[in-house]
């Protein structure tokens, strides 16, 4: 019996017009706009979020490391225009 549901669910389907596929587009539009947020919203309460002392912890040290990768780029950058300055100077 059920295969027999299901043969005339298929066609039930295939005989959808499309006017009929409209309008079913249009009835479950609010659902279908929805249903990713929700499904967000489900994800977001299965975070773990960090304390606040760690949140603080992973900031500073974040922090330190764009300062300190900023002076060794710096004194890279320093470094190549001098070496530069040089070879023009030696080339001249």
């Amino acid at each position: 019996m059920s295969e027999q549901k299901t043969k005339q669910s298929a066609v039930k389907k295939e005989k959808k017009g499309f006017l009929t596929r409209v309008a079913d587009f249009f009835k479950h539009l609010p659902e279908n706009i929805a249903k990713p947020f929700k499904n967000t919203w489900h994800e977001l309460r299965k975070v773990t979020w960090p304390t606040r002392q760690n949140l603080i912890n992973s900031t500073l040290i974040v922090l330190l490391f764009m300062v300190f990768m900023g002076v060794v780029i710096g004194l890279l950058d320093m470094g190549s225009t001098e070496v530069v300055k040089l070879l023009s100077r030696w080339a001249a």
